[in-house]
Protein backbone atom coordinates (compact mmCIF):
# COMPACT_ATOMS: atom_id res chain seq x y z
CA UNK A 1 0.00 0.00 0.00
CA UNK A 2 1.31 3.45 -0.61
CA UNK A 3 2.13 6.05 2.28
CA UNK A 4 -1.26 7.27 2.90
CA UNK A 5 -1.06 11.12 4.37
CA UNK A 6 1.92 12.07 5.92
CA UNK A 7 2.32 15.06 3.83
CA UNK A 8 4.20 17.33 6.42
CA UNK A 9 6.45 14.29 7.45
CA UNK A 10 7.47 13.76 3.72
CA UNK A 11 8.12 17.47 3.17
CA UNK A 12 10.72 17.32 6.21
CA UNK A 13 12.35 14.47 4.90
CA UNK A 14 12.57 15.86 1.50
CA UNK A 15 14.44 18.83 3.99
CA UNK A 16 16.48 16.58 5.09
CA UNK A 17 17.73 14.33 2.18
CA UNK A 18 18.39 17.69 0.13
CA UNK A 19 20.10 19.86 3.09
CA UNK A 20 23.98 18.91 1.94
CA UNK A 21 25.12 18.29 5.04
CA UNK A 22 25.44 15.40 7.84
CA UNK A 23 21.60 14.53 9.39
CA UNK A 24 21.43 12.92 12.38
CA UNK A 25 17.30 12.57 12.30
CA UNK A 26 15.63 11.00 15.24
CA UNK A 27 11.88 9.06 14.39
CA UNK A 28 9.64 8.58 16.94
CA UNK A 29 5.84 7.61 18.26
CA UNK A 30 4.18 5.16 19.76
CA UNK A 31 4.16 1.22 18.74
CA UNK A 32 2.15 0.33 15.69
CA UNK A 33 1.71 4.21 14.48
CA UNK A 34 3.33 3.28 11.11
CA UNK A 35 7.24 4.98 11.61
CA UNK A 36 8.85 1.98 9.98
CA UNK A 37 6.80 2.00 6.93
CA UNK A 38 6.77 5.63 6.37
CA UNK A 39 10.55 5.12 6.37
CA UNK A 40 10.73 2.10 4.10
CA UNK A 41 8.54 3.74 1.78
CA UNK A 42 10.00 6.88 1.34
CA UNK A 43 13.29 5.46 0.24
CA UNK A 44 11.99 2.14 -1.10
CA UNK A 45 14.38 0.08 0.95
CA UNK A 46 17.60 2.00 -0.11
CA UNK A 47 19.77 2.09 2.59
CA UNK A 48 23.55 1.82 2.19
CA UNK A 49 22.42 -0.35 5.94
CA UNK A 50 19.71 -0.97 7.56
CA UNK A 51 18.88 -2.27 11.04
CA UNK A 52 16.38 -3.30 13.25
CA UNK A 53 16.27 -4.22 16.89
CA UNK A 54 15.24 -7.02 18.73
CA UNK A 55 12.44 -6.66 21.62
CA UNK A 56 13.55 -8.00 25.22
CA UNK A 57 16.93 -9.84 24.62
CA UNK A 58 20.28 -9.36 25.87
CA UNK A 59 23.27 -7.42 24.71
CA UNK A 60 25.01 -10.71 23.15
CA UNK A 61 21.70 -11.55 21.46
CA UNK A 62 21.51 -7.97 19.85
CA UNK A 63 25.52 -7.42 19.25
CA UNK A 64 25.05 -11.02 17.30
CA UNK A 65 22.12 -9.58 14.68
CA UNK A 66 23.66 -6.65 14.49
CA UNK A 67 26.56 -8.47 12.88
CA UNK A 68 24.06 -10.33 10.74
CA UNK A 69 23.12 -7.17 9.20
CA UNK A 70 26.47 -6.04 8.81
CA UNK A 71 27.26 -9.00 7.05
CA UNK A 72 24.29 -8.87 4.92
CA UNK A 73 25.48 -5.40 3.26
CA UNK A 74 29.48 -5.94 3.47
CA UNK A 75 29.52 -9.60 2.42
CA UNK A 76 32.24 -10.59 5.04
CA UNK A 77 31.00 -13.99 6.80
CA UNK A 78 34.06 -13.58 9.26
CA UNK A 79 33.27 -10.70 10.81
CA UNK A 80 32.18 -10.90 14.75
CA UNK A 81 32.50 -7.92 16.34
CA UNK A 82 32.55 -8.08 20.15
CA UNK A 83 31.90 -4.58 21.44
CA UNK A 84 29.33 -1.61 20.19
CA UNK A 85 32.36 0.11 19.49
CA UNK A 86 33.78 -2.86 16.90
CA UNK A 87 30.16 -2.72 15.20
CA UNK A 88 30.13 0.77 14.49
CA UNK A 89 33.72 0.65 13.51
CA UNK A 90 32.88 -2.28 10.85
CA UNK A 91 30.19 0.43 9.60
CA UNK A 92 32.28 2.77 9.47
CA UNK A 93 34.94 0.71 7.03
CA UNK A 94 31.79 -0.16 5.27
CA UNK A 95 30.75 3.41 4.47
CA UNK A 96 34.20 4.38 2.93
CA UNK A 97 34.23 1.59 0.55
CA UNK A 98 31.07 2.04 -0.17
CA UNK A 99 31.73 4.80 -3.06
CA UNK A 100 30.17 8.54 -3.62
CA UNK A 101 26.78 9.39 -3.14
CA UNK A 102 24.15 9.74 -0.33
CA UNK A 103 24.41 7.18 2.17
CA UNK A 104 21.34 6.28 4.31
CA UNK A 105 21.52 4.67 6.95
CA UNK A 106 18.61 3.11 9.12
CA UNK A 107 18.24 1.80 12.91
CA UNK A 108 15.17 0.62 14.02
CA UNK A 109 14.01 0.26 17.28
CA UNK A 110 17.26 1.65 18.67
CA UNK A 111 16.05 1.68 22.49
CA UNK A 112 15.43 -2.02 22.41
CA UNK A 113 18.88 -2.04 21.37
CA UNK A 114 20.19 0.00 24.41
CA UNK A 115 20.52 -2.36 27.32
CA UNK A 116 22.15 -2.08 30.70
CA UNK A 117 25.96 -1.82 30.35
CA UNK A 118 25.52 -2.67 26.66
CA UNK A 119 27.95 1.19 25.90
CA UNK A 120 25.46 1.04 23.06
CA UNK A 121 24.94 4.93 23.35
CA UNK A 122 28.81 5.71 23.92
CA UNK A 123 29.78 3.81 20.55
CA UNK A 124 26.78 5.44 18.20
CA UNK A 125 27.77 9.04 19.73
CA UNK A 126 31.42 8.33 19.55
CA UNK A 127 30.47 6.97 15.51
CA UNK A 128 28.88 9.94 14.85
CA UNK A 129 30.56 12.72 16.89
CA UNK A 130 34.18 11.75 16.29
CA UNK A 131 33.39 10.81 12.18
CA UNK A 132 29.68 10.93 10.77
CA UNK A 133 29.08 14.29 11.40
CA UNK A 134 32.33 15.64 9.48
CA UNK A 135 30.52 13.65 5.84
CA UNK A 136 28.33 15.48 3.93
CA UNK A 137 27.12 12.43 2.61
CA UNK A 138 25.43 10.79 5.38
CA UNK A 139 22.19 10.70 6.34
CA UNK A 140 21.79 8.53 10.27
CA UNK A 141 18.23 7.74 10.95
CA UNK A 142 17.40 6.14 14.22
CA UNK A 143 13.66 4.90 15.21
CA UNK A 144 12.14 3.96 18.15
CA UNK A 145 8.21 3.22 19.87
CA UNK A 146 9.31 3.76 23.21
CA UNK A 147 9.10 7.51 23.24
CA UNK A 148 9.97 8.50 26.56
CA UNK A 149 13.54 6.98 25.94
CA UNK A 150 13.90 8.39 22.76
CA UNK A 151 13.51 11.78 24.46
CA UNK A 152 15.15 11.34 27.64
CA UNK A 153 17.84 9.48 25.92
CA UNK A 154 19.04 11.13 22.58
CA UNK A 155 16.62 14.55 22.71
CA UNK A 156 17.33 15.76 25.91
CA UNK A 157 20.74 14.28 26.21
CA UNK A 158 22.92 16.85 28.03
CA UNK A 159 26.25 14.72 27.37
CA UNK A 160 27.16 13.52 23.98
CA UNK A 161 24.08 14.18 22.30
CA UNK A 162 23.80 17.14 22.81
CA UNK A 163 23.31 19.49 19.95
CA UNK A 164 24.53 16.66 17.92
CA UNK A 165 21.19 15.64 16.30
CA UNK A 166 19.75 17.73 13.59
CA UNK A 167 16.08 16.76 12.99
CA UNK A 168 13.16 14.81 14.97
CA UNK A 169 10.00 13.92 13.26
CA UNK A 170 7.40 12.87 15.65
CA UNK A 171 4.63 10.60 13.73
CA UNK A 172 1.42 11.11 15.18
CA UNK A 173 -2.19 8.26 14.85
CA UNK A 174 -3.80 9.03 11.66
CA UNK A 175 -6.41 12.25 11.25
CA UNK A 176 -9.89 11.58 10.41
CA UNK A 177 -9.18 12.73 6.78
CA UNK A 178 -6.23 9.96 6.62
CA UNK A 179 -8.49 6.77 8.22
CA UNK A 180 -11.10 7.83 5.38
CA UNK A 181 -8.11 7.61 2.63
CA UNK A 182 -6.95 4.65 4.03
CA UNK A 183 -10.04 2.52 4.45
CA UNK A 184 -10.43 3.95 0.95
CA UNK A 185 -7.23 2.67 -0.67
CA UNK A 186 -7.68 -1.07 1.07
CA UNK A 187 -11.53 -1.17 -0.19
CA UNK A 188 -13.04 -1.27 3.19
CA UNK A 189 -16.59 0.80 3.07
CA UNK A 190 -17.49 2.93 6.03
CA UNK A 191 -19.80 5.65 6.46
CA UNK A 192 -18.19 8.53 7.91
CA UNK A 193 -20.17 8.18 11.16
CA UNK A 194 -18.46 4.56 11.37
CA UNK A 195 -15.32 5.78 10.49
CA UNK A 196 -15.58 7.73 13.77
CA UNK A 197 -16.99 4.86 15.66
CA UNK A 198 -14.03 3.08 14.32
CA UNK A 199 -11.44 5.95 15.68
CA UNK A 200 -12.88 6.01 18.91
CA UNK A 201 -12.08 2.23 19.14
CA UNK A 202 -8.95 2.29 17.50
CA UNK A 203 -7.59 5.81 17.41
CA UNK A 204 -6.03 6.41 14.20
CA UNK A 205 -3.28 4.08 14.16
CA UNK A 206 -2.66 2.37 10.96
CA UNK A 207 -1.78 -1.27 12.02
CA UNK A 208 -5.05 -1.38 14.09
CA UNK A 209 -6.95 -0.48 10.66
CA UNK A 210 -5.18 -2.65 8.67
CA UNK A 211 -6.54 -5.95 10.55
CA UNK A 212 -9.67 -4.91 9.54
CA UNK A 213 -11.40 -7.30 6.92
CA UNK A 214 -13.55 -5.06 3.55
CA UNK A 215 -16.17 -8.06 3.23
CA UNK A 216 -17.00 -7.66 7.03
CA UNK A 217 -19.20 -4.16 8.64
CA UNK A 218 -17.83 -2.69 11.31
CA UNK A 219 -19.06 -3.98 14.33
CA UNK A 220 -18.52 -7.67 12.78
CA UNK A 221 -14.85 -6.44 12.59
CA UNK A 222 -14.42 -5.41 15.74
CA UNK A 223 -15.89 -8.54 16.94
CA UNK A 224 -13.68 -10.44 15.29
CA UNK A 225 -10.35 -8.70 16.49
CA UNK A 226 -11.46 -7.70 20.17
CA UNK A 227 -14.36 -10.13 21.54
CA UNK A 228 -13.16 -13.60 20.16
CA UNK A 229 -10.76 -16.05 21.41
CA UNK A 230 -7.01 -15.32 19.71
CA UNK A 231 -8.98 -11.92 18.39
CA UNK A 232 -5.85 -9.92 17.32
CA UNK A 233 -6.09 -6.86 19.50
CA UNK A 234 -7.50 -8.77 22.65
CA UNK A 235 -3.81 -8.68 23.80
CA UNK A 236 -2.37 -5.95 22.41
CA UNK A 237 -3.33 -3.36 25.71
CA UNK A 238 -0.70 -5.25 27.61
CA UNK A 239 2.43 -6.01 24.80
CA UNK A 240 1.95 -2.27 24.15
CA UNK A 241 2.38 -0.74 27.34
CA UNK A 242 5.10 -3.72 28.10
CA UNK A 243 6.85 -2.46 24.83
CA UNK A 244 7.17 1.22 25.94
CA UNK A 245 7.77 1.23 29.12
CA UNK A 246 10.11 -0.77 32.10
CA UNK A 247 8.43 -1.53 34.88
CA UNK A 248 4.63 -1.05 32.74
CA UNK A 249 2.44 -2.21 35.98
CA UNK A 250 3.08 1.92 36.91
CA UNK A 251 1.90 3.21 33.67
CA UNK A 252 -1.54 0.99 33.87
CA UNK A 253 -2.19 1.56 37.10
CA UNK A 254 -2.26 5.57 36.32
CA UNK A 255 -4.36 4.67 33.04
CA UNK A 256 -6.64 2.47 34.38
CA UNK A 257 -7.79 5.28 37.53
CA UNK A 258 -7.92 7.77 34.62
CA UNK A 259 -10.27 5.90 32.39
CA UNK A 260 -12.98 5.80 34.94
CA UNK A 261 -12.54 9.99 35.58
CA UNK A 262 -14.03 11.65 32.77
CA UNK A 263 -12.77 14.82 33.65
CA UNK A 264 -9.50 13.78 34.44
CA UNK A 265 -7.95 13.22 38.26
CA UNK A 266 -5.34 15.59 40.00
CA UNK A 267 -1.74 14.26 40.61
CA UNK A 268 -2.83 13.54 44.13
CA UNK A 269 -6.13 11.73 43.14
CA UNK A 270 -4.33 9.63 41.09
CA UNK A 271 -2.16 8.19 43.98
CA UNK A 272 -5.13 7.52 45.69
CA UNK A 273 -6.89 5.87 43.19
CA UNK A 274 -3.83 4.00 41.65
CA UNK A 275 -2.22 2.95 44.86
CA UNK A 276 1.05 3.97 43.85
CA UNK A 277 4.07 5.52 46.15
CA UNK A 278 4.43 9.36 45.31
CA UNK A 279 8.08 10.49 44.25
CA UNK A 280 10.19 10.51 41.37
CA UNK A 281 9.24 7.28 39.82
CA UNK A 282 5.56 8.54 39.81
CA UNK A 283 6.32 11.83 38.30
CA UNK A 284 8.25 9.72 35.71
CA UNK A 285 5.54 7.55 34.78
CA UNK A 286 3.26 10.75 34.32
CA UNK A 287 5.96 12.55 32.11
CA UNK A 288 6.46 9.34 29.97
CA UNK A 289 2.41 8.65 29.51
CA UNK A 290 2.16 12.12 29.00
CA UNK A 291 5.43 12.15 26.04
CA UNK A 292 3.55 9.14 24.72
CA UNK A 293 0.47 10.64 23.78
CA UNK A 294 -1.35 8.31 26.42
CA UNK A 295 -2.71 11.00 29.01
CA UNK A 296 -2.89 15.07 28.82
CA UNK A 297 -2.04 17.41 30.97
CA UNK A 298 -4.13 20.68 31.47
CA UNK A 299 -4.64 23.61 33.48
CA UNK A 300 -8.43 25.16 34.02
CA UNK A 301 -8.74 28.89 33.66
CA UNK A 302 -6.86 30.92 35.35
CA UNK A 303 -5.58 28.14 37.73
CA UNK A 304 -1.69 27.29 38.27
CA UNK A 305 0.54 24.25 37.54
CA UNK A 306 -0.09 22.99 40.56
CA UNK A 307 -3.88 22.34 39.82
CA UNK A 308 -3.48 20.54 36.56
CA UNK A 309 -5.83 17.73 35.62
CA UNK A 310 -4.59 14.42 33.99
CA UNK A 311 -6.94 12.75 31.36
CA UNK A 312 -6.67 9.60 29.11
CA UNK A 313 -6.65 10.20 25.99
CA UNK A 314 -5.84 7.05 24.08
CA UNK A 315 -8.69 5.61 22.52
CA UNK A 316 -7.91 2.08 22.50
CA UNK A 317 -6.71 2.19 26.05
CA UNK A 318 -10.25 3.70 26.87
CA UNK A 319 -11.65 1.26 24.84
CA UNK A 320 -9.73 -2.14 26.10
CA UNK A 321 -10.82 -1.18 29.85
CA UNK A 322 -14.32 -0.14 29.21
CA UNK A 323 -15.36 -3.03 27.29
CA UNK A 324 -12.69 -5.94 26.34
CA UNK A 325 -10.73 -6.24 29.85
CA UNK A 326 -13.25 -8.19 31.56
CA UNK A 327 -15.44 -9.01 28.86
CA UNK A 328 -15.09 -12.76 27.68
CA UNK A 329 -14.53 -14.44 24.92
CA UNK A 330 -17.89 -16.67 23.38
CA UNK A 331 -19.98 -17.24 20.19
CA UNK A 332 -22.54 -14.61 20.40
CA UNK A 333 -20.84 -11.86 18.71
CA UNK A 334 -20.77 -8.99 21.67
CA UNK A 335 -20.14 -5.33 20.36
CA UNK A 336 -23.38 -6.68 17.17
CA UNK A 337 -25.25 -7.17 19.67
CA UNK A 338 -24.37 -4.10 22.31
CA UNK A 339 -24.98 -1.25 19.68
CA UNK A 340 -27.50 -0.23 20.92
CA UNK A 341 -26.91 -0.56 24.58
CA UNK A 342 -27.55 2.19 27.30
CA UNK A 343 -23.54 1.68 28.14
CA UNK A 344 -22.51 1.87 24.11
CA UNK A 345 -24.31 5.63 24.07
CA UNK A 346 -22.60 6.53 27.17
CA UNK A 347 -18.90 5.51 25.74
CA UNK A 348 -19.97 6.87 22.68
CA UNK A 349 -20.79 10.45 24.48
CA UNK A 350 -17.42 10.32 26.22
CA UNK A 351 -15.27 8.75 23.35
CA UNK A 352 -16.50 11.36 20.99
CA UNK A 353 -15.14 14.29 23.04
CA UNK A 354 -11.67 12.39 22.80
CA UNK A 355 -12.30 12.55 19.19
CA UNK A 356 -13.25 16.51 19.18
CA UNK A 357 -9.62 16.59 20.91
CA UNK A 358 -7.59 15.19 18.90
CA UNK A 359 -8.97 17.59 16.01
CA UNK A 360 -8.49 20.75 17.48
CA UNK A 361 -6.55 22.30 14.43
CA UNK A 362 -10.39 21.18 12.21
CA UNK A 363 -12.80 22.20 14.64
CA UNK A 364 -10.46 26.11 15.08
CA UNK A 365 -10.28 26.03 10.81
CA UNK A 366 -14.26 25.63 10.97
CA UNK A 367 -14.21 28.61 13.79
CA UNK A 368 -11.79 30.18 11.36
CA UNK A 369 -9.37 30.68 13.42
CA UNK A 370 -6.68 28.56 12.84
CA UNK A 371 -4.03 31.61 12.93
CA UNK A 372 -5.07 32.35 16.57
CA UNK A 373 -3.37 31.61 19.52
CA UNK A 374 -5.26 29.32 21.63
CA UNK A 375 -5.41 26.97 24.67
CA UNK A 376 -7.52 24.03 25.37
CA UNK A 377 -8.69 22.60 28.46
CA UNK A 378 -12.28 20.86 29.87
CA UNK A 379 -13.56 22.88 32.96
CA UNK A 380 -15.79 21.89 36.09
CA UNK A 381 -17.12 24.65 38.76
CA UNK A 382 -16.16 24.77 42.09
CA UNK A 383 -18.33 26.65 43.85
CA UNK A 384 -21.88 26.30 42.23
CA UNK A 385 -24.98 23.96 42.92
CA UNK A 386 -25.32 21.57 41.05
CA UNK A 387 -22.23 21.71 39.43
CA UNK A 388 -21.64 22.57 36.27
CA UNK A 389 -18.74 20.63 34.02
CA UNK A 390 -17.47 22.36 30.15
CA UNK A 391 -16.60 19.39 27.93
CA UNK A 392 -13.98 21.59 26.17
CA UNK A 393 -13.04 25.16 26.26
CA UNK A 394 -11.16 27.11 23.58
CA UNK A 395 -9.81 29.68 25.13
CA UNK A 396 -8.97 32.53 21.84
CA UNK A 397 -6.19 35.53 22.52
CA UNK A 398 -8.60 37.50 20.50
CA UNK A 399 -10.64 38.03 23.37
CA UNK A 400 -13.10 35.47 22.59
CA UNK A 401 -13.77 31.94 24.57
CA UNK A 402 -15.60 29.09 22.75
CA UNK A 403 -17.35 26.57 25.25
CA UNK A 404 -17.77 23.51 23.67
CA UNK A 405 -20.58 20.94 24.03
CA UNK A 406 -20.00 17.83 22.26
CA UNK A 407 -22.83 15.95 22.05
CA UNK A 408 -22.82 11.94 19.70
CA UNK A 409 -25.67 11.81 18.33
CA UNK A 410 -27.32 9.66 15.41
CA UNK A 411 -29.66 12.67 14.13
CA UNK A 412 -29.53 16.20 13.81
CA UNK A 413 -29.15 17.19 17.57
CA UNK A 414 -32.32 19.57 18.94
CA UNK A 415 -31.97 21.60 21.70
CA UNK A 416 -35.02 21.87 23.87
CA UNK A 417 -35.99 24.46 26.22
CA UNK A 418 -34.72 22.77 29.22
CA UNK A 419 -30.93 22.16 27.89
CA UNK A 420 -31.17 25.60 26.33
CA UNK A 421 -31.82 26.76 29.88
CA UNK A 422 -28.78 24.69 30.66
CA UNK A 423 -26.73 26.09 28.06
CA UNK A 424 -26.83 29.32 29.72
CA UNK A 425 -26.24 28.48 32.93
CA UNK A 426 -22.99 27.08 32.02
CA UNK A 427 -22.03 30.25 29.97
CA UNK A 428 -23.19 32.32 33.58
CA UNK A 429 -21.70 29.88 36.20
CA UNK A 430 -18.15 30.20 33.74
CA UNK A 431 -18.01 33.91 33.62
CA UNK A 432 -19.03 34.14 37.18
CA UNK A 433 -16.51 31.77 38.70
CA UNK A 434 -13.34 32.86 36.06
CA UNK A 435 -14.29 36.32 35.83
CA UNK A 436 -13.08 36.41 32.13
CA UNK A 437 -13.91 39.79 30.52
CA UNK A 438 -13.89 37.80 27.18
CA UNK A 439 -16.81 36.88 24.81
CA UNK A 440 -18.37 33.35 25.46
CA UNK A 441 -19.80 32.10 22.69
CA UNK A 442 -21.45 28.55 22.82
CA UNK A 443 -20.32 26.03 20.33
CA UNK A 444 -21.56 22.75 19.48
CA UNK A 445 -19.82 19.85 18.15
CA UNK A 446 -22.36 17.03 17.10
CA UNK A 447 -22.38 14.59 14.47
CA UNK A 448 -25.17 15.68 11.88
CA UNK A 449 -25.76 19.22 12.81
CA UNK A 450 -28.12 21.49 15.13
CA UNK A 451 -32.37 21.19 13.98
CA UNK A 452 -32.82 24.85 14.23
CA UNK A 453 -36.11 26.06 16.42
CA UNK A 454 -36.86 28.75 18.75
CA UNK A 455 -34.07 27.67 21.27
CA UNK A 456 -31.35 26.87 18.33
CA UNK A 457 -29.78 30.53 18.48
CA UNK A 458 -28.33 30.40 21.61
CA UNK A 459 -25.17 28.59 20.15
CA UNK A 460 -22.87 30.55 18.25
CA UNK A 461 -21.46 28.59 16.13
CA UNK A 462 -21.75 24.47 15.22
CA UNK A 463 -19.25 21.92 14.15
CA UNK A 464 -20.20 18.48 12.76
CA UNK A 465 -18.62 15.26 12.03
CA UNK A 466 -18.04 16.55 8.38
CA UNK A 467 -15.18 19.07 9.76
CA UNK A 468 -13.95 16.73 11.97
CA UNK A 469 -12.48 15.09 8.19
CA UNK A 470 -11.40 18.58 6.40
Amino acid sequence: MRIIGREDEIRELDGYMSSGKPEFLVIYGRRRVGKTFLIREYFKDDFLFAHTGLANTNTEVQLKEFNKSLRRVRGDEHMDAATWLDAFDYLREHIEQSGRGTKVLFIDELPWMDRQKSLLLPALEHFWNSWASARDDIKLIVCGSATSWVITRLLQDKKGFYGRVTGRLLIKPFALKDCESYYREAGIVLSRYQMIESYMIFGGIPYYLSLMRKDLGLAQNVDRLCFREGGAIRGEYELLYRSLFKNADGHMAVVEALAGKRAGLSRDDILKNSKLSDGGGFTRILRELEQCGFIRRYTGYGKKNRDALYQLTDHFTFFYLRFIKDTGVGDIPFWSAYTDDGGHRAWTGYSYEQVALAHIDQIKRKLQIGGVLTRQYSWRSRKSQPGVQIDLVIDRNDGVINLCEIKYSRDEFEIDEAYGRQLQRRAEVFRRETNTKAALHTTLVTTYGLVKNEYSSIVQSVITMEDLFS
